[in-house]
């Protein structure tokens, strides 16, 4: 025997017994139009009244609650015994009226013999999952259902039909099937007491009766109805029956529910499941709502557009695109593209014509189709090499910045002599503020190009280079591209911004996708991913700028021809601000450069007291300020001067920012002075050495790095390895601690070029003999007292000029730097070139050291 309890409704009022016998006979007469059963294994299955009372979800009308406890507690005796008849894919609950059908000899018989009876009771125990026709005490769940039969009703097809309602809860003992239908032995389940509060019981059963009606509600279910048939239970156990017989749970999950005797527990774990259901309930209704408005809205848009056309029909207009599908394979046709190109565009104009106007894909290939037509194909401006001519406009645009320029100019020499020439792609170097990309665009103008430039600080997604791909809508070509599309030639100068500073993530990598762009060899073919199809850059110039090259991925630098900026002097910062900074700040603060300027000493002011950086920005700045604050005593009329000196600089910027480095007319033993390379320019270092009596330990402070560290340890294993030779007892440093200093200690210092100021410094204090005050000094030391080159030479020479040095060290190897700052150093300091310790011991000591010669 099998029932399916699914779907099928329950209900509850307080009617009286009659009011549920017909009701019960409403429920036969449509039981009687069902003809639903299993096939072969003959199984229960719940009868589905699918007209008013089912596929309305309506209850099945019950007796009372108070009927059906008169029936248990008084008027109907349960015995120990009772027929039983086994259900299958359901469970019958307390107070539930359920019509079942019921098609084995066995328990047709038994349905048959309780109903035959006074109390017309029987047990109904769910099955296991199997499909035996004889079952076992093993075959079935351990709990089941006292009910009574309310009604019998033959089918024509040999089936019969019965109308069961629940009553109590018992515990299969036993399962006797010696007579003709089995017989269980059954013990009553009591329920537990109801553990909470008035208050409580109220609050639990308030809160199940909502989420009811909201389920109701979502069902698009009649509510009220049903829900006057709930309002008035107040038994915890019977209304979490009542919503457990209602639910679509599985057997497994209602047996649990059914088993357990606590009505608290009960009813709470029943919510679970009813909130679980309400929630998918509540999502299927927004889905079915979505769905229907997007049918709805495509319907509406389909007959639109057939009247549209219709009616374009009727006045002789062409609706159906045919004009724009006509005039896109003229114009491609015009543009003269190349093989593949047009392959692909013919490709996708054919799919627009088979498309429908509105449609996202059309968008999608018009949008593709346009950026073929906008790109330049064969367009390209006539190079101006005129190398004189891009000589003047690079001098007029930039001070200094000799060796740039020599290679710019080179670079279009070799453009003039051969157009063909793909030469490499030249990458200006160095800090900011210095005019790498105002260089970049100098270079556009001299050769007459369209200059296009492109951010690349921060770009972490390959796609920025080469495109996205055309699978969704807003794919878009990559900066390249659309640089291209901008310039409108297809030789354009393109300044790469910021190439050090490329990031990369999970989106890709964008240096690795810039090889195939700044490839001489292979940008010929550059392929971006929305295009799908291979663009010639072969014709860019491109000029890119970085502030750090060694960060830049090996692979990717090795494309590149490194030009090294290394900033401005003081006298190119000078010239820089006379002829383009005071004019422009002048202009754009409102008081006319013809108004205001400013005397040298107010600019070497502003240059070694306010501002410190390789480039001009800052200086810039500074004056910016100043001009306004001459701008407003302008707008109030208060008498001004147009000629800023050095004493007004103060008065208009406050006090200085940095603190020029002060030299001594003559210098204790101990100190010496090295000269230093920063971002900023060149710089001075007093380098102090104190020697005391202690242990031969070696102190360093100044915050120094690595390398320093490392030369001073070098300096003074080079001084106790040659101690006989410079006049110093061995035994001196078993007793004497050393320790160096380098004042500004907030300044992180770092770099081998202070070795020989470390040696000379150190030699000093050990030694007694002052260093001379006008002298100053770098390289880099070797255990064997070699003096090796360093970098940043002429910085360094142009910070000794401007502190007042008369003359230099530098190593013999760095000679060949001179050459680059011949014009700025000339009769400003005197440089000495020294390949040994030796040769300093002997010229760098206001007391000489004499016939003492240390190469080993």
């Amino acid at each position: 025997m099998g029932s399916d309890a699914k779907n099928t409704p329950i209900s509850q009022t307080d009617k009286a017994q009659r009011e549920t016998k017909a009701s019960a006979r409403t429920a036969l007469r449509k039981i009687r139009r069902t003809r639903r059963h299993d096939g072969k294994d003959g199984s229960v299955r719940l009868f589905r009244i699918r007209k008013k009372m089912l596929s309305q979800n309506r209850l099945a009308d019950l007796d009372s609650e108070k009927s059906v406890e008169q029936k248990i507690n008084g008027k109907i005796e349960v015995p120990e015994r009772l027929p039983m008849l086994p259900v299958n894919d359901a469970v019958v609950f307390n107070y539930v009226v359920v019509p079942l059908g019921v098609n084995r000899a066995s328990s047709v018989q038994a349905a048959e013999a309780a109903y035959a009876g006074k109390s017309k009771l029987i047990f109904l125990c769910t099955q296991r999952q199997n499909q035996r026709e004889t079952l076992t005490k093993k075959d079935l769940y351990n709990v089941g259902t006292v009910a009574q039969v309310l009604r019998i009703v033959k089918a024509p097809d040999n089936h019969v039909k019965i109308l069961v309602q629940g009553l109590l809860k018992a515990r299969l003992l036993g399962l006797d099937r010696n007579g003709s239908f089995p017989v269980a032995k059954i013990r009553i389940l009591p329920e537990k007491p109801v553990s909470l509060t008035t208050e409580q019981q109220s609050a639990l059963l308030r809160f199940a009766k909502e989420q009811c009606e909201k389920m109701l509600n979502l069902r698009g279910l009649p509510s009220t109805e049903i829900m006057n048939l709930l309002n008035p239970v107040t038994n915890i156990g019977m209304l979490a029956d009542m919503i457990a017989g209602n639910l679509k749970l599985d057997t497994d999950v209602s047996q649990k529910i059914l088993q357990c005797t606590d009505p608290v527990r009960r009813l709470r774990s029943v919510l679970s499941h009813l909130m679980h259901e309400t929630e998918v309930m509540s999502l299927q209704v927004r889905i079915q709502q979505e769905t229907q408005e997007s049918l709805s809205k495509t319907q509406r848009e389909f007959f639109l557009r057939e009247q549209i056309r219709t009616i374009r029909k009727e006045l002789g207009e062409s609706g159906d695109g045919t004009d724009e599908i006509e005039e896109l394979k003229k114009t491609l046709k015009r543009l003269k593209l190349p093989e593949e190109v047009r392959r692909e565009a013919d490709k996708q104009v054919s799919r627009l014509a088979n498309l429908h106007g509105d449609s996202a894909e059309a968008g999608v290939i018009r949008n593709y189709l346009d950026w073929i037509i906008d790109l330049p194909w064969h367009k390209k401006t006539e190079d101006r090499l005129d190398i004189a001519a891009a000589e003047k406009i690079l001098e007029a645009g930039h001070c200094g910045l000799k060796k740039v320029k020599e290679r710019i100019l080179e670079y279009l020499s070799v453009r003039s002599l051969n157009a063909e020439a793909k030469g490499s792609i030249l990458c200006l170097a160095g800090p900011p503020g210095v005019g790498k990309t105002s260089l970049g665009f100098s270079v556009a103008q001299a050769l007459g190009r369209k200059v296009q430039r492109i951010a690349l600080g921060g770009m972490k997604d390959e796609a920025e280079i080469r495109g996205h791909r055309r699978t969704y809508i807003g794919s878009m070509p990559g900066r390249i591209l659309q640089a291209m599309k901008n310039a409108g030639t297809i030789n354009p100068v393109i300044v790469l911004d910021e190439i050090d500073k490329l990031g990369n993530d999970f989106r890709g990598d964008p240096a690795s996708a810039l090889l195939e762009v700044l490839d001489p060899e292979q940008n010929s073919t550059f392929t971006d991913h929305y295009l799908n199809a291979p663009y010639d850059l072969s014709g860019v110039l491109f000029i890119c700028t970085a502030n750090h090259p060694e960060t830049i991925p090996e692979a990717l630098r090795d494309r590149l021809d490194i030009i090294s900026i290394s900033g401005y002097t003081q006298q190119e910062k000078k010239d820089i601000a006379k002829r383009h900074l005071i004019p422009r700040q002048a202009v754009e603060n409102g008081i006319g450069h013809k108004h205001i300027s400013f005397s040298d000493g107010a600019l070497n002011t502003l240059l070694t007291r306010y501002t410190r950086e390789a480039g001009v920005r800052n200086l810039e700045r500074q004056i910016g300020a100043i001009c306004r604050k001459i701008a407003r005593n302008l707008a109030e009329k208060k008498p001004i001067t147009g000629r800023v000196t050095t004493a007004a600089i103060g008065k208009y910027l406050g006090a200085p920012l940095f603190m020029q480095e002060q030299t001594d007319q003559k210098l204790i033993p101990g100190v010496a002075i090295g000269l230093a390379w920063t971002p900023a320019g060149g710089e001075i270092l007093h380098i102090e050495v104190a020697a005391m009596e202690g242990k031969g330990q070696l102190l360093l402070t100044g915050q120094l790095g690595e390398v320093m560290k490392e030369s001073a340890q070098a300096a003074l294993t080079f001084i106790r390895s040659h101690s006989e030779r410079i006049g110093l007892n061995a035994e001196i440093f078993q007793k004497t601690d050393l320790h160096v200093h380098v004042p500004a200690g907030a300044i992180p210092k770092d770099g081998p070029s202070a070795g020989v100021t470390l040696v000379t410094a150190m030699i000093s204090s050990l030694t007694g003999r002052s260093v001379r005050h006008d002298l100053c000094m770098t390289g880099e030391i070797s255990l064997r007292g070699r003096i090796l080159p360093v970098g940043g030479i002429r910085e360094k020479l142009l910070a000794g000029v401007a502190h007042g040095m008369k003359e230099a060290i530098i190593p013999a190897e760095n000679a060949r730097d001179l050459e680059e700052a011949a014009a700025d150093l000339a009769g400003k300091i005197r440089v000495h070139t020294m390949s040994h310790i030796d040769d300093l011991l002997s010229s760098a000591f206001e007391t000489p050291f004499c016939n003492n010669s240390l190469k080993g």
